[in-house]
Protein backbone atom coordinates (compact mmCIF):
# COMPACT_ATOMS: atom_id res chain seq x y z
CA UNK A 1 0.00 0.00 0.00
CA UNK A 2 1.59 3.48 -1.03
CA UNK A 3 0.56 5.37 2.17
CA UNK A 4 3.14 8.22 0.64
CA UNK A 5 0.58 8.95 -1.66
CA UNK A 6 -2.33 8.83 0.86
CA UNK A 7 -1.34 11.05 2.79
CA UNK A 8 -1.02 13.62 0.08
CA UNK A 9 -4.57 14.04 0.47
CA UNK A 10 -3.84 15.92 3.56
CA UNK A 11 -2.17 18.50 1.38
CA UNK A 12 -4.49 17.86 -2.18
CA UNK A 13 -7.78 18.52 0.27
CA UNK A 14 -7.36 22.07 1.02
CA UNK A 15 -8.13 22.33 -2.89
CA UNK A 16 -11.40 21.24 -2.80
CA UNK A 17 -14.48 23.64 -3.31
CA UNK A 18 -15.93 22.67 0.77
CA UNK A 19 -12.55 22.73 2.50
CA UNK A 20 -10.86 26.01 0.49
CA UNK A 21 -12.71 28.11 3.09
CA UNK A 22 -11.47 26.28 6.02
CA UNK A 23 -8.28 26.51 4.55
CA UNK A 24 -8.48 30.19 4.00
CA UNK A 25 -9.15 31.21 7.36
CA UNK A 26 -7.16 29.15 9.19
CA UNK A 27 -4.36 30.82 7.38
CA UNK A 28 -5.46 34.42 8.95
CA UNK A 29 -4.52 32.81 12.45
CA UNK A 30 -0.89 33.84 11.69
CA UNK A 31 -2.14 37.72 12.16
CA UNK A 32 -1.89 36.43 15.99
CA UNK A 33 1.18 36.77 17.32
CA UNK A 34 1.66 33.09 18.69
CA UNK A 35 3.27 33.34 21.96
CA UNK A 36 3.07 30.88 24.50
CA UNK A 37 -0.07 30.50 26.26
CA UNK A 38 -1.69 29.04 29.11
CA UNK A 39 -3.24 25.44 28.73
CA UNK A 40 -5.64 23.91 30.92
CA UNK A 41 -5.97 19.90 30.53
CA UNK A 42 -9.29 19.81 32.23
CA UNK A 43 -13.08 19.18 30.96
CA UNK A 44 -12.94 22.33 28.67
CA UNK A 45 -9.53 21.71 26.90
CA UNK A 46 -8.89 25.36 27.23
CA UNK A 47 -5.83 27.58 25.84
CA UNK A 48 -5.14 30.86 26.35
CA UNK A 49 -7.48 34.09 27.87
CA UNK A 50 -9.72 36.55 25.91
CA UNK A 51 -7.06 39.10 27.42
CA UNK A 52 -4.15 37.74 25.71
CA UNK A 53 -5.29 39.00 22.39
CA UNK A 54 -6.78 42.30 21.08
CA UNK A 55 -10.39 42.79 20.51
CA UNK A 56 -9.94 42.19 16.35
CA UNK A 57 -7.61 38.90 17.28
CA UNK A 58 -10.44 37.79 19.25
CA UNK A 59 -13.14 38.45 16.58
CA UNK A 60 -10.74 36.25 14.60
CA UNK A 61 -10.98 33.43 16.69
CA UNK A 62 -14.48 33.78 16.99
CA UNK A 63 -15.12 33.71 12.95
CA UNK A 64 -12.69 30.94 12.39
CA UNK A 65 -14.42 28.54 14.71
CA UNK A 66 -17.49 29.09 13.66
CA UNK A 67 -15.87 28.77 10.40
CA UNK A 68 -15.56 25.06 11.18
CA UNK A 69 -18.99 24.21 12.34
CA UNK A 70 -20.27 21.22 13.48
CA UNK A 71 -18.28 20.79 16.47
CA UNK A 72 -19.18 16.86 17.74
CA UNK A 73 -16.30 15.78 20.00
CA UNK A 74 -15.18 19.12 22.61
CA UNK A 75 -15.89 21.45 24.83
CA UNK A 76 -12.81 23.67 24.14
CA UNK A 77 -12.25 26.80 25.50
CA UNK A 78 -10.05 29.04 23.47
CA UNK A 79 -9.23 32.19 24.28
CA UNK A 80 -11.81 32.30 26.76
CA UNK A 81 -14.41 31.25 23.44
CA UNK A 82 -16.86 27.91 25.01
CA UNK A 83 -16.92 25.84 21.87
CA UNK A 84 -19.75 23.77 23.21
CA UNK A 85 -19.49 20.53 21.00
CA UNK A 86 -22.26 18.58 20.30
CA UNK A 87 -20.50 15.27 22.80
CA UNK A 88 -19.22 16.29 26.14
CA UNK A 89 -16.61 14.07 25.39
CA UNK A 90 -14.51 15.03 28.59
CA UNK A 91 -17.35 12.36 30.38
CA UNK A 92 -16.27 9.74 28.13
CA UNK A 93 -12.54 11.08 28.56
CA UNK A 94 -12.42 10.69 32.33
CA UNK A 95 -14.32 7.36 32.61
CA UNK A 96 -11.44 5.66 30.92
CA UNK A 97 -8.50 7.71 32.35
CA UNK A 98 -7.89 6.00 35.04
CA UNK A 99 -7.16 2.90 33.14
CA UNK A 100 -4.43 3.74 31.13
CA UNK A 101 -0.81 5.10 31.63
CA UNK A 102 0.47 6.62 28.32
CA UNK A 103 4.08 8.17 29.86
CA UNK A 104 6.59 7.64 27.12
CA UNK A 105 4.33 5.32 24.50
CA UNK A 106 3.91 5.59 21.01
CA UNK A 107 0.11 6.06 21.38
CA UNK A 108 -2.50 6.35 18.29
CA UNK A 109 -5.92 7.27 18.45
CA UNK A 110 -8.14 5.70 15.45
CA UNK A 111 -11.26 8.14 14.69
CA UNK A 112 -9.32 10.93 16.28
CA UNK A 113 -12.17 13.38 15.14
CA UNK A 114 -10.63 16.73 15.97
CA UNK A 115 -8.19 15.49 18.66
CA UNK A 116 -9.96 16.25 22.08
CA UNK A 117 -8.85 13.28 23.52
CA UNK A 118 -5.42 13.79 22.02
CA UNK A 119 -5.02 17.27 23.79
CA UNK A 120 -6.14 15.58 26.94
CA UNK A 121 -3.23 13.04 26.69
CA UNK A 122 -0.17 15.57 26.43
CA UNK A 123 -0.81 15.69 30.37
CA UNK A 124 0.31 12.22 30.26
CA UNK A 125 3.46 12.78 28.24
CA UNK A 126 3.52 10.36 26.02
CA UNK A 127 6.39 9.72 23.26
CA UNK A 128 4.67 9.65 20.51
CA UNK A 129 0.82 10.74 19.76
CA UNK A 130 -1.15 9.87 16.33
CA UNK A 131 -4.31 10.65 15.39
CA UNK A 132 -6.06 8.56 12.33
CA UNK A 133 -8.89 10.47 10.74
CA UNK A 134 -10.13 10.46 6.99
CA UNK A 135 -12.12 13.65 7.31
CA UNK A 136 -10.88 17.00 6.70
CA UNK A 137 -13.72 19.21 8.70
CA UNK A 138 -11.93 17.65 11.46
CA UNK A 139 -8.79 17.97 10.43
CA UNK A 140 -9.15 21.99 10.39
CA UNK A 141 -10.58 21.76 14.00
CA UNK A 142 -7.85 20.16 15.56
CA UNK A 143 -5.38 22.50 13.30
CA UNK A 144 -7.36 25.25 14.37
CA UNK A 145 -6.37 24.35 18.23
CA UNK A 146 -3.28 23.23 17.72
CA UNK A 147 -2.14 26.08 16.09
CA UNK A 148 -1.90 27.79 19.55
CA UNK A 149 -1.00 24.43 21.87
CA UNK A 150 1.67 24.02 19.38
CA UNK A 151 2.07 20.45 20.53
CA UNK A 152 3.53 17.80 18.19
CA UNK A 153 0.88 15.62 17.66
CA UNK A 154 0.61 13.89 14.26
CA UNK A 155 -3.08 13.88 12.65
CA UNK A 156 -2.80 11.30 9.38
CA UNK A 157 -5.66 11.75 7.18
CA UNK A 158 -6.18 7.88 7.34
CA UNK A 159 -8.36 5.13 8.52
CA UNK A 160 -7.53 1.57 10.77
CA UNK A 161 -7.81 -0.08 7.35
CA UNK A 162 -3.92 2.01 7.39
CA UNK A 163 -2.55 1.10 10.03
CA UNK A 164 -0.82 -1.86 10.05
CA UNK A 165 0.93 -0.46 7.07
CA UNK A 166 1.87 2.74 8.94
CA UNK A 167 5.83 3.75 9.45
CA UNK A 168 5.68 2.18 12.86
CA UNK A 169 3.85 0.17 15.52
CA UNK A 170 2.20 1.54 18.36
CA UNK A 171 2.38 0.40 22.35
CA UNK A 172 -1.11 1.58 23.17
CA UNK A 173 -4.32 2.03 20.67
CA UNK A 174 -7.68 3.90 21.63
CA UNK A 175 -10.68 3.15 19.09
CA UNK A 176 -13.76 4.71 20.44
CA UNK A 177 -16.98 5.15 18.80
CA UNK A 178 -15.44 3.13 15.53
CA UNK A 179 -16.12 -0.24 15.67
CA UNK A 180 -19.84 -0.26 15.01
CA UNK A 181 -19.04 1.30 11.96
CA UNK A 182 -16.71 -1.25 10.01
CA UNK A 183 -18.26 -3.72 8.02
CA UNK A 184 -16.10 -6.43 9.65
CA UNK A 185 -15.60 -6.07 13.34
CA UNK A 186 -13.00 -8.63 13.37
CA UNK A 187 -10.99 -8.06 10.53
CA UNK A 188 -10.70 -4.26 12.26
CA UNK A 189 -9.23 -6.22 15.48
CA UNK A 190 -6.64 -7.72 13.63
CA UNK A 191 -5.81 -4.68 11.85
CA UNK A 192 -4.89 -3.05 15.84
CA UNK A 193 -3.33 -6.23 16.44
CA UNK A 194 -1.15 -6.02 13.86
CA UNK A 195 -0.37 -2.22 14.47
CA UNK A 196 0.10 -3.13 17.79
CA UNK A 197 4.02 -3.93 19.23
CA UNK A 198 4.55 -7.25 21.46
CA UNK A 199 1.96 -6.85 24.02
CA UNK A 200 0.94 -3.61 23.21
CA UNK A 201 -2.64 -2.62 24.36
CA UNK A 202 -5.68 -1.40 22.81
CA UNK A 203 -8.33 0.59 24.97
CA UNK A 204 -11.97 0.61 22.33
CA UNK A 205 -15.91 1.66 23.12
CA UNK A 206 -18.58 0.05 21.12
CA UNK A 207 -22.48 -0.20 20.74
CA UNK A 208 -23.64 -2.99 22.75
CA UNK A 209 -26.66 -5.10 23.27
CA UNK A 210 -27.67 -6.90 26.60
CA UNK A 211 -28.00 -10.41 26.92
CA UNK A 212 -25.71 -13.56 27.46
CA UNK A 213 -25.77 -15.07 24.46
CA UNK A 214 -22.51 -14.82 21.81
CA UNK A 215 -24.92 -12.63 18.93
CA UNK A 216 -25.29 -9.45 17.62
CA UNK A 217 -27.58 -7.03 16.06
CA UNK A 218 -27.31 -6.20 12.73
CA UNK A 219 -29.44 -2.89 12.20
CA UNK A 220 -31.91 -2.74 8.81
CA UNK A 221 -30.50 0.16 6.66
CA UNK A 222 -30.40 2.85 10.52
CA UNK A 223 -29.57 2.90 14.01
CA UNK A 224 -30.63 6.51 15.79
CA UNK A 225 -31.31 7.69 12.64
CA UNK A 226 -26.83 6.63 11.83
CA UNK A 227 -27.02 4.81 8.41
CA UNK A 228 -23.37 3.04 8.65
CA UNK A 229 -24.27 0.64 11.54
CA UNK A 230 -23.03 -2.61 10.80
CA UNK A 231 -22.93 -5.07 14.08
CA UNK A 232 -23.79 -4.30 17.51
CA UNK A 233 -22.45 -7.35 20.11
CA UNK A 234 -23.22 -8.54 23.40
CA UNK A 235 -20.28 -8.02 25.43
CA UNK A 236 -19.88 -11.91 24.92
CA UNK A 237 -19.67 -11.52 21.24
CA UNK A 238 -17.24 -8.70 21.65
CA UNK A 239 -15.03 -10.65 23.74
CA UNK A 240 -15.13 -13.48 21.19
CA UNK A 241 -14.11 -11.05 18.40
CA UNK A 242 -11.30 -10.05 20.69
CA UNK A 243 -9.94 -13.67 21.36
CA UNK A 244 -9.87 -14.40 17.32
CA UNK A 245 -8.26 -11.57 16.56
CA UNK A 246 -4.99 -12.08 18.53
CA UNK A 247 -6.41 -10.43 22.05
CA UNK A 248 -5.76 -11.55 25.53
CA UNK A 249 -6.82 -10.19 29.06
CA UNK A 250 -10.08 -8.67 28.20
CA UNK A 251 -11.28 -6.89 30.73
CA UNK A 252 -14.83 -4.74 30.90
CA UNK A 253 -14.25 -0.81 32.00
CA UNK A 254 -17.89 0.27 32.20
CA UNK A 255 -20.99 -0.26 30.40
CA UNK A 256 -23.13 3.26 29.82
CA UNK A 257 -26.27 4.42 28.96
CA UNK A 258 -26.20 7.19 26.29
CA UNK A 259 -28.00 10.20 27.90
CA UNK A 260 -28.65 13.95 26.67
CA UNK A 261 -26.32 15.27 29.24
CA UNK A 262 -23.45 13.57 27.27
CA UNK A 263 -24.97 13.90 23.84
CA UNK A 264 -27.39 16.86 22.78
CA UNK A 265 -28.19 20.08 20.35
CA UNK A 266 -25.89 23.10 20.85
CA UNK A 267 -25.17 26.27 18.92
CA UNK A 268 -21.70 24.78 17.91
CA UNK A 269 -23.34 21.09 16.58
CA UNK A 270 -26.43 20.09 14.22
CA UNK A 271 -29.86 20.88 14.22
CA UNK A 272 -30.81 17.30 15.67
CA UNK A 273 -29.12 14.90 18.12
CA UNK A 274 -29.88 12.39 20.84
CA UNK A 275 -33.34 13.67 21.84
CA UNK A 276 -34.04 13.49 17.62
CA UNK A 277 -32.47 9.88 17.60
CA UNK A 278 -35.04 8.19 20.10
CA UNK A 279 -38.74 7.41 20.30
CA UNK A 280 -40.45 9.91 21.58
CA UNK A 281 -43.02 7.80 23.53
CA UNK A 282 -40.08 5.35 24.38
CA UNK A 283 -36.77 6.33 25.30
CA UNK A 284 -35.42 3.13 25.83
CA UNK A 285 -35.88 2.38 22.32
CA UNK A 286 -34.36 3.88 19.18
CA UNK A 287 -36.64 5.59 16.41
CA UNK A 288 -36.17 2.81 14.43
CA UNK A 289 -37.27 0.31 17.34
CA UNK A 290 -34.16 -0.81 18.11
CA UNK A 291 -33.06 -0.62 22.01
CA UNK A 292 -31.22 2.59 22.98
CA UNK A 293 -27.73 3.40 22.54
CA UNK A 294 -25.60 1.28 25.21
CA UNK A 295 -21.77 1.27 24.82
CA UNK A 296 -19.14 -0.78 26.61
CA UNK A 297 -15.40 -0.09 27.21
CA UNK A 298 -12.81 -2.52 26.87
CA UNK A 299 -9.41 -2.75 27.40
CA UNK A 300 -7.26 -6.02 25.70
CA UNK A 301 -4.01 -6.67 25.52
CA UNK A 302 -2.17 -8.56 22.03
CA UNK A 303 -1.25 -11.81 22.71
CA UNK A 304 2.51 -11.54 21.03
Amino acid sequence: MDLLTLQKKKDDCRTWKNVEPWFEQLKKLSEIKNNDFDIDYGDWFSVGKKEDLSEEEYELIVQTAKTLIPWRKGPFKIFGLEIDSEWQSNIKYNLIRPHFNLKDKVVADIGCNNGYYMFRMLEDKPKRLVGFDPAPLTLHQFEFVNHFVKSDITYEMLGVEHLEYYNHKFDFIFMLGVLYHRPDPVGTLKSLARGLNSKGEILIDTFMIDGEDEICLTPNKRYSKIPNIYFIPTISALTNWLSRAGFEDMEVIATTVTSSEEQRKTPWSFDQSLEDFLDPNDRTKTIEGYPAPKRVYMKARKIQ
